[in-house]
């Protein structure tokens, strides 16, 4: 039986991968490449994108080569649909949909929270994990419910946030 194979991107902050994954977990390659920025000066969107695009094209030919297979052996391309930096994402994602029409594969956009919970619960083995999902703006606490994940908490400042931009009706 043939395993489902996916071609994955993901650029949503300073670094940028492209992988091959099967279905059951198995990561036959996984090249990236990360913008460090000069002394002093934090990320900026259009420098980091740019990063991004210099260097995508080739990490697809190395994640490739690497997993020893051919786009007629992709699958699906999958790419980080967000949270993250706007115009790094929009690299990852103009590119999959280029390739997503190149090659006539359907895409899959990925939440980037979702996507550490899943490879944890594939390298745990965790059936029903409730997560505490630590990465600064994001930390949570996030469990499956309904179908679904589910945000159960957040820290207070977070709270505070969104009930002023419900309030305002943002």
């Amino acid at each position: 039986m043939k395993k489902m194979i996916a071609l994955g991107f993901e650029g949503s902050a300073n670094k940028i991968g492209v992988g091959v994954v099967t279905l059951d977990g198995t990561i036959l390659s996984n090249p990236r490449h990360t913008y460090i920025t000069p002394p002093g000066q934090g990320f900026l969107p259009r420098e980091t994108a740019q990063h991004h695009l210099h260097h995508i094209l080739p990490l697809i030919k190395s994640a490739l080569k690497t997993a020893q297979i051919t786009p007629d052996e992709i699958d699906c391309l999958c790419y980080t649909k967000g949270p993250g930096m706007g115009a790094p994402l929009q690299v990852a994602a103009v590119v999959v949909r280029i390739l997503s029409q190149l090659w006539k594969k359907p895409i899959v956009a990925v939440n980037h929270c979702v996507a550490h919970i899943e490879m944890g619960r594939i390298v745990t083995g965790a059936d029903d994990p409730v997560v505490l999902y630590v990465s600064g703006g994001n930390t949570q606490v996030i469990a499956y419910s309904e179908g679904r994940y589910q945000i159960f908490g957040r820290p207070l400042i977070l709270q505070l946030e969104i009930a002023w931009i419900d309030l305002l009706g943002c």
